[in-house]
């Protein structure tokens, strides 16, 4: 039954695209021919509410978990049969519904592509970075692997906001500023030394000032790199301005904490290579 029901909506030629459909009523269509259209139907009606409060209050948790693996089987071109779901979903009452979506988000960005992740993602994403930790930590973990699909100047909107990720609704949570800081590193890659020396510099020192070591040792390898990309980068003030700053924050900081904190980004900078030796000298 399976193949014959395969077979008859390949050929049907009733779902293909009909030219008299409005572009917006095409949108709406759920119909595709990827999968028997009852089993796409049935994966969409998880988020009936009525649905979640008869059968099981985790549906929508599993349909969210299971969306990228859908995506990827539909295709890109059949996003519009997701698209009302997916937009749902972001929006449900329930925190681990929507943490679920932050974890994927990036990975459905790749099979989507930058258009459709531009138009339809990164919405969502935005409201994401604005949400309960417990969400927001998914769009941290893989931020980078997010924001290198978007292009270079929806890229740069971020940099102002990378600085709200030091607030947490628990000041205690360091690991949360810890995954920054591992994030930080991968982001340098991504923008130029201006924006690295402007938006990201101010971060990494608040970040080695930090009251928990776990968090201060990360943000040392984060500095120690910074410094390695602006000494590579064309224009050579900048890593000048950031030792200056270095020396004069940390090394001539009034607590022993300080100092040893300036100690140990030396140690960093030295074990990794991020200088020349007379440079570091």
């Amino acid at each position: 039954n399976m193949d014959s029901t395969l077979h008859y909506i390949h050929n049907d030629s009733d779902l293909s695209t009909n030219s008299s459909f409005s572009p917006e009523e095409e949108r709406k269509s759920k119909v595709q021919d990827v999968v028997p259209q009852a089993l796409l139907d049935q994966y969409l009606s998880m988020t009936d509410p009525s649905r979640a409060q008869t059968v099981d209050t985790e549906i929508a948790k599993h349909c969210a978990y299971s969306l990228p693996g859908v995506a990827l089987t539909l295709g890109r071109q059949n996003w519009h049969c997701l698209k009302d779901t997916y937009e749902t979903l972001a929006s449900d009452m329930q925190w681990k519904v929507r943490r679920t979506l932050a974890f994927s988000i990036h990975e459905l960005a790749v099979i989507l592509g930058d258009q459709l992740t531009a138009g339809d993602l990164v919405p969502v994403f935005n409201g994401f970075l604005k949400d309960l930790d417990e969400v927001r930590i998914g769009v941290l973990k893989h931020l980078h692997d997010f924001l290198k699909l978007l292009h270079l100047d929806k890229r740069r909107e971020y940099l102002y906001q990378l600085q709200e990720f030091l607030v947490t609704d628990n000041s205690r949570n360091w690991r949360f500023r810890a995954e920054l800081a591992e994030q930080l590193i991968l982001l340098l890659d991504l923008y130029s030394a201006r924006d690295i020396y402007d938006y990201l510099r101010p971060i990494a020192f608040s970040l080695c000032a930090d009251k928990v070591s776990s968090v201060r040792w990360i943000s040392y390898k984060l500095v120690s790199e910074m410094v390695k990309k602006l000494y590579m980068a064309s224009t050579s003030t900048f890593v000048v301005d950031l030792m200056n700053e270095l020396v004069e924050k940390f090394c001539r900081c009034h607590k022993w904490s300080g100092r040893q904190t300036f100690v140990f980004i030396c140690q960093t900078i030295s074990e990794d290579d991020c200088l020349p030796m007379d440079q570091f000298a």
